[in-house]
């Protein structure tokens, strides 16, 4: 039996992939990453993180940079040195002083309709 704070992959800091994640459990990017995430679970974007990508996840924390539609059913946390640029929708959104946001926060509990959730272009 895993516990529930158990990483269960980790891209590491000198490491890129492009592509589609699919994961259930706690999954931890240090590297760069572009395409799509999809999880039952928690994603944390590390310090050192430089993702491109739509994210759908439950749980979302954000310490690195991160581009493009978050979506978190549950909850998203950014913190400082967090950026990112693009929209954002969860129930709960904690934005730490320090961090960079440069998009729309949207607070509901539904999923993101039709035409929403475009990242928004700098």
């Amino acid at each position: 039996m895993k516990k529930k704070d158990e990483i269960n992959a980790f891209l590491g800091k000198n490491t890129a992939f492009e592509g589609k994640l699919s994961f259930t459990g706690t999954v931890r990017v240090d590297g760069r990453f572009e395409g799509a995430i999809f999880g039952d679970g928690t994603l944390i974007v590390g310090d050192s993180a430089a993702i491109h990508a739509d994210v759908r996840v439950s749980h979302l924390i954000v310490s690195g940079e991160i581009r493009g539609s978050l979506f978190a059913a549950e909850r998203i946390e950014i913190r400082a040195p967090g950026k990112v640029y693009g929209n954002i929708q969860s129930p709960i959104v904690v934005i730490d002083e320090g961090v960079v946001f440069d998009g729309q926060c949207r607070m509901a509990d539904s999923s993101p309709s039709e035409g929403e959730g475009e990242a928004v272009s700098t």
